[in-house]
This record gives C-alpha cells, structure tokens and sequence, in this order.
C-alpha cells in the first residue's frame, strides 16, 4: 500500500490494463492528521461534490466531525480512486468562517437573526412583489452542487408555482452547450456515452477538454490504458499544451473561436476519404446532404490558415477520427465558453452520427458537464428546462407535467422558453426582474464582466437572497444571507456526467443553525401559501426521501426515467446510470444502441434552435425535417469570433480551471493542500510572446481588455502563441482563503464580454482581444501556478508543485490480470 503525494502526483499511481478489460480496482484514503483507519467511528456513503466525474467515497466520521473520505471499490465511475479536489475538499466543511445563523441587512450592514425573522422578509418581499409586478418580477438562479431532491423542489416552487419563467443555474456558464448539443442531434437532452467506453476505444478524441485536470480520475482511467497493452490513440484539440496533449498522438492547437471550421475541416476529410457508414446513415439519420455542401468549402488548407494548425496534423487527426474501430469523444469548455459553442459541440456528433458510432463498447460522444449535479439541473428544470426533458413548445408534455403537480397547464409558463440566466441579468438591469434568489452560486466572480454585474447586484430596487455557506462575494451585496448545510451534512441524490445516480447520505450535523437547501426550500413554498388546484400544499414532501419519489413520478415515462431506483437500491454498492425502469432494470449503460432515438416530435424535448440566430425551430418545421425522430445531422457555417485582436488589443484572452480549484474557490480555497499548490491568480503566455516582448517568468503583467484589468506573476507555459490565460477562480478573498475583499485586479471575469453563443444562451469566456504589459520584473520570483499541470513551466527553473507529509494518501493496488494487490 503506497504512500503518495496527491498533489506532486495529481493521478496517482497506475494501475494498467488491456482493451476490453476491466478497471482494476485502486482505493484511495485520506485521513486528518493523526487518525486512523481504526479511530473512525463509521463510515457513509457519498460521491464527490467537486466536479462532474461522480467519483464514489466514503465518509470518515470520529465524534461527530468528517476527518477523511475513502474510495469506494466497488462503484463502476472511480473503482476506488478520488482526485485530489475529493481528497482534501471535504476540510472546506469545517471552516472557521462558515455561516451559522441567518443575516439580514439593516442600515447598509448585514447582521445576525434568526430564521423567521429571515424567512418572513424573503417571503414578505417575494409576495409584495407578485401581487404588486406578477411573476415575471422573481427569478431564480442556482448552481450545480446541490442534490436532485432540491432542484426538483426548486423547479416546482417557480414554473408550478409562483409560474416565473426566469430560472436558471450557473450550469448556464459552464455545459449549457452540453445539453444544447444533445438536444440539436438528438432531439433530448442525456448523455450517449458512458465512462466504461474508454476501456474499449482504440480513439479517445478530446475536444477542448483538458480531462486531466476537469475530471483527473477519468483522466487516470485514460493513463492506465495508456500504460497497458493495446494503448488507445490520444486526439487533443486545446490551445495549451496540458497533460492531455502531451500524452496525445496529435495534438492540434487552434486559434480561440476557430473550432466550427476546424471541425467542418475533419468533417470534410472524413466524407472524402469516404469514412462514412452509409448504411447507418442512410437508416438512422438525416441531414448528411447538407452536411456535405457545408463542409465542402472547408479544405484541410483552409482549416491550416484559420485555425493557424499544421496541414499535416490535421490530416492525422482526421484519418484517426475517420478509421477508428472504436471512437470515444468528448467535449467540455475549450467548445462550450465560445461563440459558435453549440455549432462546434454538433459537429462532433456529427463524426458520431456518420461513422455509425453510438451505443456500442467503445463508441460513445460524452458533452461532458462542468458541475457534480448538473446533470440534475437539466433534469429536474432547474436551469431553464421543464422538468423531465419535458418540451416547453409541446402543449401534451405541459398538460402532463402540470398533471404530475395537480395544477392546470396555464399555471405553467409557456409562452417562450424559460430565461437564460444572461438575459435574467438583463432584466435585472433594466428594473423587471425585482427580486433574485441566489443558490450556492457566486455570480460576483463567476460572470463576465463583473464591473457590471456588481453594479447590477447592488442596485437598491433588487432584493438579493443568496442561500450559501460562507459570505462570498455575492452573499456581501445581499439583503438577506441563508446559511446552508453542505455536502456531508444532509441526504439526497446526484447524477454525473454519464448519467450514474449516487447517494449521499448525512454523515454529520451542519454547523450552528445551517439547514439543509431542500429543507429552506420547503420552508419557503409554505410561506408562500403555494397549493395545488384541490387546495393542498403544492409541495407535498418534507424528506428527501419523499421528494426522491415525487421525482420518480415525475420521471416516469421519460428518457430520465428514475422510476426503477430507490434509496435502498442506491445504498451499499455502485451508483446506476438512469433510465432505470421496468424495462432496463439494472440501469442503461449506453443510449442509442438499437438506432432508436428520443427524437419522435411527439416525444423529443426540443425542436432545436438556429445556430446562427437562436431562433427557436417551429414544431411544423422540425416535424417535416425529422418526421420519424432520427438523429439529425446539423451543418454549421464557420463565423469569425465577434471580438478579434487589434493594434490596441493584439492578443486572445482565455479563462480557464486549474485542477486543484473548484469555481471561485469558496470551499478549494479552505482546504490547506488545495490552496497551497495555487495560492494566487496568473497569467499564461507563450514562449515566442515571452521573447518577443522581453518578458521573464515571474514577471508582473496587466492584462487589459476594453472592459477591465488584471494583474498577476507571469508563467511562461505551453500555450500557444498570440493567447493568454487567467484561471478564473480567484475573487476578490485574500491569499489565505479568508473573508476580507482585497479590490479589484484579480477575477478574470473583470475581462470578459457581455456576450454569448446564439443556441446555448452560454456566455463567451475565450475569445476576448487583450492587452498586457510588463509592471514589475520577477525579481527572481516565479508564477504562483502550478508546475504539473496545463501551467507547467517551459524550460524556467521553477520550484515544483509539491504538497509534503500533509498532501500524502494511502493507495491499496489491484494490478489486472493477477487479482493481486500491494
């Protein structure tokens, strides 16, 4: 059983393994200081609440407080491994600055109360405001950690029952194009892949997904293929050399915003070394004639000047896309933060679609998820869907959700589709939109351009809620703060990104007076006197529990069908992919396999939008283009990105993750390891940059952007030339984790635009034109970034990212083919 650094060695160690082969197990433990296996009173069951792999642990428990978290062997997403984000986050719970009891604000300052004195001026303003401006005055913008049981709850309270259209999650920032994707090419939101078709495939093609540090047990997964026999072929399309494109057997690097001619590239190579599988074309698809005349302008030559990639890598990339016996995609921010985001994800369904590879071992495209539970967001109609993957333009699928809530369907709002969160903002601005309620999320750092979105958040005719567990950015400009409980600290459900429903169980008591999200929510809906048509209480739970089978009712029928899980199910061994029902008892591993789709217009959730306009598809005209619900093959015209370099602006600004934080590092930042290994924001430039402009490593820059600055320590790295990186996590907290804002000068967000891609309503993150210049020299200091990561140092002599005695994890080894361990 080794020892390991977890943050020096963010993957662990390898455990590798054939194609076709099983996993082998890998259980990964870390305790607080000075406890044992033997000191932890129990252990309960959970899965991580740090980012979308799902990865499956145990709790440790001594006296009533979490002290570590363990691996769970059996569970088919990790087999035992956790990241370093799961090993050392769960410290955050126990931060000496969590919110214990309730704030109100009083003569401009926020002060203690208790919870009916709070509840009653949420609910008393909330109520004012519907009787005096009507629904469209509320809206709701949640986040992507909380459980399935809350969401629902959530969606119940707005559409059934205050009837506001304005819902939304910060999953609008990160896969929104996810389920935008799907929805185009598929008809429905749910992933087709699983995780296990990384065990299959001969290609592993990662576009704009640098995995290894978004998901790092996945990429592990990934690492022990790449160890063992029959390794896969690795494709990797970012703009940063990361450890995905240092392990790829191509990696292509292209301009930010150039990805739809890039794909429409490939695309065209595919078609005319006729690497297509007409037959499964021609029987489950339409569209291919259109796809066809759009790609034809696109030559490899021409995809070379645009994108600024080698000919020569492109042809490679598309004759391993095209020959593959057993292709897996994925897709994540690199695609989604962009302004062709839901255009350019299509396209790789497009290679999907015509080389025939769905539903089987090995043939899967994942559009991957940012969040743990934003999966359950789409789900449950907590970010601008109808619950269920329900179709807001289908008058049959409102009659039937209302049906579920036993209200009638003109209750529901409608008329249009539900707010994205950026137009929320919107009619925050202009005055509509009078009272916002704000859960687990972090908008003041976590939204572009945030000179505006403070002035938004602070005007004095909004009535800010935000329900979270510390005093963020966000919860400062609030008129009312609800302390909530966390993960660990209450029960319920949440889905990952390949559709594997987890439990978490409580494993202790939240701090002070917190409460459980469902358990507000509830307290809420009530004070809102909220009934159904008969006259009963509109939300009938008050366990989650009870709200997991008011969801399961609600499911029914649907492709998310939750209908054959229950907690007993859930408990004790793996987490199971949905639909789980009479006919798919054990869960679905693969979507699609039999060429059969969700896409019936009688059945599908959306009818697609126009990907240059996002202009809603009328139901005469998708039923006309799809009358018998194939996937549908969407052709996309290439369009320059709407903010390019200029004499003024020379380069593109990028905003990014770095592994060991999460967001805006509201829990990362409390945990002494992940804090440690990148205390501080960054800027990114290219080795050529660097030399061009007499920058050294170290250096301090400020970067520039029409709509702000930012200043940070330089790390020449492997990104590519005329693009900057800031990683977007930092606020407005000081180095140490702690609640004092220090001003502006360090969220990146202070540089983005105002802007997003038409279909996804996702807001751009990737292609602002910016400014830098040298402030400071080094001095001899280095960039506070990581060495092991996509921020790796180019040939400077930089300390290496080490995490010592406190960062160390015990790992007890399977080797495949043995059953052995050590």
């Amino acid at each position: 059983m080794p020892d390991v650094d977890r943050i020096a060695e963010p993957w662990g160690s390898r455990t590798p393994y054939a194609a076709g082969g099983q996993w082998p197990p890998r259980v990964d433990t870390f305790l607080a200081e000075g406890v044992s296996t033997d000191d932890v009173d129990r252990w309960v069951q959970s899965a991580s609440l740090l980012h979308s792999n799902g990865d499956a642990m145990d709790i440790a428990v001594k006296d009533g407080r979490i002290v570590g978290v363990r691996g769970r062997e059996v569970d088919r997403v990790n087999r035992g491994r956790l990241g370093p984000k799961d090993l050392f986050g769960w410290q955050a719970n126990h931060s000496p600055d969590r919110l214990t009891r309730p704030l109100v604000r009083q003569d401009g300052m926020l002060v203690e109360t208790d919870w009916d004195t709070a509840m009653a001026q949420v609910a008393g303003r909330a109520k004012e405001l519907l009787e005096e401006r009507g629904p469209s005055s509320v809206g709701f913008y949640t986040t992507g950690q909380l459980f399935l049981e809350e969401y629902y709850t959530l969606g119940v309270i707005a559409h059934g029952g205050i009837g506001t259209n304005h819902v939304d999650g910060n999953t609008r920032l990160c896969t929104a194009t996810a389920g935008a994707a799907l929805k185009e090419s598929f008809g429905c939101d749910g992933q087709p892949g699983s995780y296990a078709d990384l065990d299959h495939a001969d290609v592993i093609a990662l576009f704009g997904h640098n995995m290894a540090e978004t998901q790092s047990v996945l990429w592990s997964r990934v690492l022990d293929r790449l160890a063992g026999p029959q390794p896969p072929a690795i494709v990797c399309v970012d703009p940063r050399r990361t450890a995905v494109a240092a392990a790829a057997a191509v990696h292509l690097a292209p301009r930010p915003g150039t990805n739809v001619m890039l794909m429409n590239a490939l695309l065209r190579e595919m078609i005319q070394h006729d690497w297509v599988d007409h037959d499964y074309v021609d029987a489950h698809a339409v569209g291919f004639d259109e796809l066809v005349k759009m790609v034809e302008p696109c030559t490899l030559e021409r995809a070379a000047e645009v994108c600024d990639v080698p000919v020569a890598d492109l042809r490679q990339a598309a004759r391993l896309l095209g020959t593959a016996e057993r292709l897996t995609s994925t897709v994540l921010q690199g695609f989604y933060q962009s302004h062709q985001a839901t255009a350019a994800a299509v396209q790789v369904n497009n290679v999907h679609i015509v080389r025939g590879m769905l539903g089987k071992p090995g043939c899967g495209v994942l559009q991957m998820n940012g969040q743990p539970t934003a999966e359950n967001t789409r789900e449950a109609g907590a970010d601008g869907d109808l619950a269920g993957f329900r179709n807001w333009s289908n008058d049959a699928h409102v009659q039937e959700l209302a049906k579920v809530w036993n209200i009638e369907p003109s209750d529901i709002p409608h008329y249009s589709a539900p707010t994205p969160l950026m137009q929320m903002m919107r009619y925050v601005e202009d005055g509509s939109i009078r009272f916002l309620y704000v859960t687990g999320t972090n908008p003041a750092v976590s939204l572009p351009e945030l000179c505006r979105i403070r002035s938004l958040l602070s005007q004095e005719r909004l009535f800010l809620v935000v329900q979270d567990l510390f005093l963020t950015e966000t919860a400062q400009l609030a008129d009312v703060v609800l302390p909530a409980a966390t993960w660990g600290e209450k029960t319920g459900t949440f889905t990952n990104a390949d559709r594997t429903v987890h439990l978490s169980d409580k494993a202790v008591d939240p701090p002070g007076e917190a409460r459980p999200d469902l358990d507000i929510l509830i307290d809420f809906a009530h004070r809102l006197d909220l009934r159904d048509k008969d006259g009963a209480p509109l939300v009938k739970w008050r366990t989650p529990e009870e709200a997991f089978e008011a969801w399961k009712e609600c499911s029914r029928g649907r492709p998310c069908d939750y209908t054959g899980l229950t907690y007993d199910r859930l408990r004790g061994g793996s987490g199971i992919q949905w639909p789980c029902n009479d006919e798919h008892p054990d869960g679905t591993e693969r979507l699609y396999a039999d060429g059969r789709f969700w896409a019936a217009p009688d059945y599908c959730e959306d009818y697609g939008r126009d990907m240059v306009t996002g202009a809603p598809v009328e139901p005469t005209e998708y039923k006309a283009l799809n009358p018998e619900g194939r996937a549908i093959i969407r052709a996309a015209e290439y369009l320059p990105p709407h903010e390019e370099p200029s004499e003024d602006y020379p380069f593109q600004l990028i905003t990014g993750r770095t592994l060991f934080h999460f967001h805006t590092r509201t829990k990362t930042a409390r945990a002494p390891q992940l804090q440690a290994a990148a205390p501080e924001v960054w800027v990114e430039a290219s080795v050529a940059d660097a030399a061009r402009h007499g920058w050294e490593e170290g250096d301090m820059l400020r970067v520039t952007t029409p709509r702000g600055e930012v200043t940070g320590r330089l790390r020449v790295s492997g990104i590519r030339e005329g693009v900057l990186f800031l990683p977007f996590h930092y606020g407005y907290w000081d180095t140490d984790g702690g609640s004092a804002p220090d001003g502006p000068g360090r969220a990146a967000n202070e540089l983005t635009l105002t802007d997003w891609d038409p279909a996804s309503k996702q807001p751009i993150f990737k292609t602002a034109a910016a400014a830098a210049e040298r402030l400071v020299g080094s001095d001899g200091g280095t960039a506070p970034a990581p060495t092991n990561t996509a921020s790796a140092p180019a040939g400077a002599d930089v300390p290496p990212t080490r995490g010592g005695p406190g960062a160390t994890v015990h790992e007890k080894l399977h080797h495949s083919g043995t059953g052995g361990e050590s």
